[in-house]
């Protein structure tokens, strides 16, 4: 089946992380943050977090955020929802919460919440699913949930469920693995995963499993390894990983690395990236490859990180 090429893995986050010049960093310069979430979550995942220098890394985490509480993917953009969460995943994985003023990042959460319980991505506002799992992931990482309307973001969430048992990213809108994560998440850190058709969905879900062992997004869309974290975690948090071949899956994944330079891509041969990187690695910490640390399928977090955040005071 082949093995995770651990070593060459690091050296291309670490790389990645310094460059500042190439397509990739260029492409990725507004949404720096999230690519520092990926590649770093990603480290910790594989045992070598602490190949990172911390405070240079907080210190320019500390130069996106915005006055009104939310965080810009770099230095002098526009704060979005979407960068406030990695800002605060990154700041978890670090153990390095108390750097930020809680109230102020939760004001700003709670700001973008609509008066039929959606939420805005920022002062635009854009409405997607995608934004409700964001607000009450970020704010359960903060302890704040209860700042928000939890019961009106819930019935939102279940306004945007099909027929077929998937979600779209808003209502009447489309099933998409991605956003079925999105939904699912949020159910499961309210509470309210009794709410979902388990089986109705978890058809849907293993359905997504194409003849390469890969999972797509979509019916009739090609794999991709970014869906070995949005399908699995969902099949995850509803208990039906079972549903679909591992074994197939994790020769998938395994087949998409570039064993010589590092880093993972979408489908076998194609060109690697930090965010399928990330993705595959969380997919093989999902399936319980050896030598990774377990991830949460809800927080998208390593389970000790979440652990340290609602179990120690």
């Amino acid at each position: 089946m082949g093995e995770l090429a651990t070593e060459k893995h690091v050296r291309y986050i670490l790389s990645v992380e310094k460059r500042k010049d190439n397509f990739e960093s260029v492409v990725m310069e507004h949404l720096r943050i999230n690519g520092a979430y990926w590649g770093l979550t990603a480290l910790d995942l594989l045992g070598k977090l602490d190949t990172v220098d911390v405070d240079e890394v907080v210190s320019w985490l500390m130069s996106c955020l915005h006055e009104s509480g939310g965080f810009g993917g770099n230095v002098g953009h526009d704060p979005h929802i979407l960068y406030t969460l990695s800002a605060v995943q990154v700041l978890a994985l670090f153990d390095k919460l108390d750097v930020i003023d809680v109230d102020k990042v939760t004001n700003y959460i709670v700001s973008l919440q609509n008066e039929d319980g959606s939420f805005s991505g920022d002062m635009w506002g854009e409405v997607d699913t995608r934004f409700s799992y964001i607000a009450i992931c970020c704010l359960s990482i903060l302890h704040r949930l209860e700042k928000i309307d939890v019961e009106k973001a819930v019935k939102y969430i279940l306004s945007c469920k099909n027929m077929d048992g998937g979600f779209g990213c808003t209502p009447g809108g489309e099933s998409h693995a991605g956003q079925i994560f999105c939904c699912v998440g949020a159910l499961a850190i309210t509470g309210s995963l009794d709410l979902v058709d388990k089986d109705l969905l978890g058809w849907w879900l293993c359905e997504r499993q194409v003849k390469s062992g890969g999972l797509n997004g979509r019916p009739e869309k090609l794999p991709d390894v970014c869906y070995s974290w949005w399908v699995l975690s969902s099949l995850t948090m509803i208990d039906r990983v079972h549903w679909i071949s591992k074994e197939k899956l994790i020769k998938f994944i395994i087949d998409c690395q570039d064993t010589e330079n590092g880093g993972i891509s979408d489908r076998p041969d194609d060109a690697v990236d930090v965010f399928h990187t990330f993705f595959g690695v969380a997919g093989l910490s999902l399936l319980e490859y050896p030598g990774l640390k377990p991830i949460d399928p809800a927080y998208a977090l390593p389970v000790d990180v979440v652990n340290r955040i609602f179990f120690t005071k």
